[in-house]
């Protein structure tokens, strides 16, 4: 580790660093696996209106569909961290 990073770091910033990172690790598998419970059950509610229960297909789906938004959210929001921390490493050096 000591050998990627520049020796006027200070250990601080390399915690901080390191912790942000695990965050946004954190947060971009909680989001990709929530989204990917999110998308089963927009199908199942596709099937439930393809099966004419309408009324619960339609709430199924729409619920569905709003949660996936705040999850993809989410992701980008670890991704943009990922960024910002890459963009500091680079003007650092």
């Amino acid at each position: 580790m000591s050998e990627l990073t520049p020796k006027h770091y200070s250990n601080i910033e390399i915690s901080i660093t390191q912790e942000r990172l695990r965050q946004a690790r954190c947060s971009f598998n909680v989001a990709l696996t929530a989204t990917s419970v999110l998308a089963c059950i927009g199908f199942i509610g596709a099937g439930l209106l393809l099966l004419g229960k309408v009324s619960e297909g339609t709430v199924t789906a729409l619920g569905s569909a709003v949660s996936c938004a705040g999850c993809l959210r989410l992701a980008k929001n670890a991704n943009d961290r990922l960024d910002k921390i890459a963009q500091e490493t680079m003007d650092d050096e």
